[in-house]
């Protein structure tokens, strides 16, 4: 298995609780509730832990309420070597309504110290040297400038790594022009980034289109119930998600790319390795929480998940049989 470096730098609490249709202004009984460490690097950590990996993270942790955090990595078997800086992180709220309606209520964190970044470029090139591959994910605290994302991605590739980009915005345009080995938007975020909506299709291949052009080996679009569209150099790839009820899609996108990472560091076949994640992230919204592979009808699901070159021939975007 690999050593793998996830990069958060926006940690959070996220409260997630699971409600019939909400209400609002009116008294509404939640069912499941859960309270628990979050970020974009920290979930794809767990993900990639489950799946047998040696990680490592990595990023910026508010020394106010940091110990829940440190729980669940000592929990989880991950290795902590994120930056403490003061104030807060953030606590987000997450209400998933029944029928898969996800309501974010995100809340403000800790603000960047001025050396902040120069503390977190020294500690990632003292672990990039250790690692096969690192994991950028999340939005930017506030004082965090895009640049700063931009000279992480650089950092980490002028050492040679493979660098995997999961963030939205600002940090998404400049982390594409810096260069990643991969991109991991939804399509709403490859929307913003476009400069406009992505009706269908072939307006999400134009967009990608554009990310390779700008140097992007590998661009992977979670597209929802639509499935996960995948360009490499060694072509275009579309999945269809298995049926599955959705509770919440929270954590979808981390476990997407938890699941290619890992079948791309194990070499293995591009049809496999997009099967495998995309039942990985059905699986996941299933529940609050990120994907368990340890699922008892985890290999049903990949025997429903259907990959095709694409296009295809008739190019209609159907569920091929």
């Amino acid at each position: 298995m690999a050593n793998i470096l996830t990069v958060t730098l926006n940690p959070a609490l996220d409260l997630s609780v699971e409600t019939p249709t909400l209400n609002p202004g009116e008294v509404n009984r939640t069912g499941n509730t859960r309270l628990e460490p979050a970020g974009k690097g920290i979930n794809v950590a767990r993900v990639l832990a489950r799946l047998g990996h040696s990680v490592t993270v990595t990023g910026l942790l508010g020394e106010a309420n940091a110990a829940p955090f440190e729980r669940l990595f000592e929990a989880e078997g991950l290795q902590d070597s994120l930056v403490r800086i003061p104030g807060q992180n953030r606590i987000n709220i997450k209400i998933a309504e029944a029928g898969g309606r996800v309501t974010d209520l995100n809340g403000p964190g800790f603000r960047v110290s001025e050396d902040a970044l120069q503390r977190l470029e020294f500690r990632l090139a003292q672990l990039l040297p250790e690692c096969d591959a690192v994991v950028i994910g999340g939005s930017l605290p506030e004082g965090f400038p895009s640049s700063g994302l931009a000279g992480l991605v650089q950092l980490a590739s002028g050492a040679g790594k493979p660098v995997w980009l999961d963030t939205s915005g600002e940090g998404l345009r400049t982390g594409i022009e810096a260069g990643p080995f991969a991109v991991k938007p939804n399509t709403d975020e490859l929307s913003g980034w476009a400069g406009k909506p992505l009706k269908d299709i072939t307006a999400v291949e134009a967009a990608v289109a554009r990310v390779h052009a700008a140097g992007v080996s590998h661009v992977v679009v979670s597209m929802g119930a639509d499935g996960v569209l995948w360009s490499s150099p060694a072509g275009t790839l579309r999945s269809w998600v298995p049926p599955v009820t959705v509770v919440s899609t929270v954590c979808a996108g981390d476990t997407l790319l938890a699941g290619m990472l890992h079948g791309v560091l194990l070499g293995q076949p591009d049809e496999t390795i997009l099967t495998f994640a995309t039942a990985l992230s059905a699986e996941c919204v299933r529940h609050i929480g990120v994907g368990n592979p340890d699922a008892p009808d985890f290999s049903s699901l990949l025997q429903q998940t259907r990959v095709q070159p694409w296009p295809a021939e008739n190019n209609t975007g159907e569920m091929p049989l």
